[in-house]
């Protein structure tokens, strides 16, 4: 009989959450078990100890976790460092670690259910991908209500009409069983005007939506500081916002 395995179920530390991660059976651990079986199979308690990796004297990884998640639960919008510093065991290194994370995950996948209203809507989704140095074309999956169900780079590299091919562009809105796509691409210079083979690659990419009875919202070419719309500059016509 393995006396610690069977004294401490998976999840002990949830419940007791001054637990000494350490006393857990090695494949019963957060890390090893997120190895396994996927982050989906984790609580919060358990991915927040996984980004902490370690707790301080006389407050060990988990306890801190259940403490930092009481804290992020209350919280009505992203908390500052120093906000986070209040809490015991938290320093300035761990404190900016916690709001990077959450802030990378709200900017790739935390956009989920969002609604696209306006050009403006779409900028705000992309805008991160801005500072990247090759172009980066992306796609947004919309429901019928303009909600975003999913975003995902399509093409790193030149845009033109051979590399951004239909196929590829819809291949994954097909499956999300979209109603509606915009499409996004960064220019890394700063130059907002379109080319000639971004109004070819709009007007490949809009005849297949039209053939495949999706709509066609938009097409944005942004940097850092600015964004340019086909559709604000009536550009695409016959599909409202």
């Amino acid at each position: 009989m393995n006396i610690i395995s069977d004294f401490f179920p998976s999840n002990v530390y949830l419940d007791i959450p001054a637990q000494d991660i350490s006393l857990l059976p090695f494949s019963q651990r957060p890390r090893e078990r997120l190895i396994e079986k996927g982050p989906k199979a984790l609580s919060d308690q358990e991915l927040l100890a996984i980004v902490l990796n370690s707790g301080i004297k006389g407050k060990n990884v988990s306890l801190l976790a259940s403490e930092l998640l009481e804290q992020l639960e209350s919280s009505k919008d992203m908390p500052t460092v120093m906000e986070l510093k209040c809490l015991s065991g938290l320093g300035t290194s761990k404190a900016c670690t916690i709001i990077a994370m959450l802030e990378l995950g709200r900017r790739f996948w935390g956009v989920t259910g969002e609604k696209i209203k306006t050009p403006q809507d779409i900028y705000r989704i992309v805008r991160h991908y801005a500072n990247r140095k090759q172009e980066r074309f992306l796609s947004i999956s919309l429901n019928g209500a303009h909600e975003v169900i999913a975003v995902r780079v399509v093409t790193v590299g030149l845009v033109n009409r051979t590399i951004v091919h239909p196929r590829e562009v819809f291949a994954d809105p097909l499956s999300d069983r979209c109603s509606a796509i915009c499409v996004c691409h960064n220019h890394p210079s700063g130059d907002l005007l379109p080319s000639r083979e971004d109004d070819e690659v709009s007007e490949n990419l809009m005849a297949a939506a039209n053939i495949l009875g999706i709509k066609f919202l938009d097409h944005i070419i942004f940097s850092e500081n600015s964004f340019y719309s086909y559709r604000s500059e009536s550009r695409l016509k016959g599909l409202e916002l």
